[in-house]
């Protein structure tokens, strides 16, 4: 299988005049269609990792490709695009708009696209928001909505552009463990249905290990990488 993410040799460096260096020159391969989950302490660096992949931060040196493109290389509006067409990003805060509807929520990243709202995407809205279990709530407004609900709706809105990677930062961090439960279940059923690339960022051993590879990241450095297939 072709790899979807490459790093090689990144570093990441905060501050100027007193400099704390978060990653120590990572070397790491996603292959497309994977299921991967980083874990580490709270400081470890994992955040700072997700975000650098998810091209919402640089690196201070090293070369990041995504789907074989040199993402280090391009400006803000060609990194925009990308994460706009190939990732979907889910984060222990949702992030929703509470005076929208579920069903505009998971259109939101149509809408910053620019394109309009045909009969075309408006079905699979729906066909997303019934795959995650919320076809009786998608014309609730978000902030009516449970924990569980909204993220859910986190999760159809990151799938509306049909994204090669979805990266999740701590998802259930904000519920409780049968909701967790439920959100692993829903998150594995798309990657296999839909074949898509997960990366999950978690400080729980437990959620980790529902994953199919365990990246652990400690003081800025990977100290294991386990692969269960």
């Amino acid at each position: 299988m072709a790899n979807l993410i490459e790093l090689n040799k990144v570093s990441k460096i905060y501050g100027t005049q007193v400099q704390t260096k978060v990653l120590h020159e990572i070397d790491l391969e996603i292959e497309e269609g994977s299921f991967n989950g980083i874990i580490g302490a709270s400081g470890s660096g994992k955040s700072t990792l997700l975000n650098i992949i998810g091209t919402l931060d640089q690196p201070t040196s090293g070369i990041i490709k995504i789907n074989n493109i040199e993402t280090h290389l391009m400006r803000n509006k060609a990194l925009a695009k990308l994460r706009n067409e190939t990732i979907g990003f889910v984060f222990q805060f949702h992030y929703l708009l509470p005076e929208f509807t579920a069903l505009e929520n998971v259109l939101m990243p149509y809408y910053i696209k620019g394109k309009k709202i045909d009969k075309h995407m408006n079905e699979r809205a729906q066909e997303l928001l019934e795959l995650v279990g919320l076809t009786k709530v998608m014309n609730n407004l978000a902030g009516n909505m449970s924990g569980g609900q909204q993220q859910r709706t986190a999760i159809a809105r990151a799938l509306i552009n049909n994204p090669k990677l979805i990266l999740a930062d701590e998802p259930t961090g904000n519920l409780d463990s049968e909701t967790t439960e439920q959100v692993y279940e829903l998150l594995r059923e798309i990657h296999r249905d839909y074949k898509t690339t997960f990366v999950i960022i978690t400080h729980d051993r437990r959620i980790a290990e529902k994953t199919d590879r365990i990246i652990e990241i400690k003081d800025g450095r990977i100290f294991s990488d386990f692969s269960k297939i």
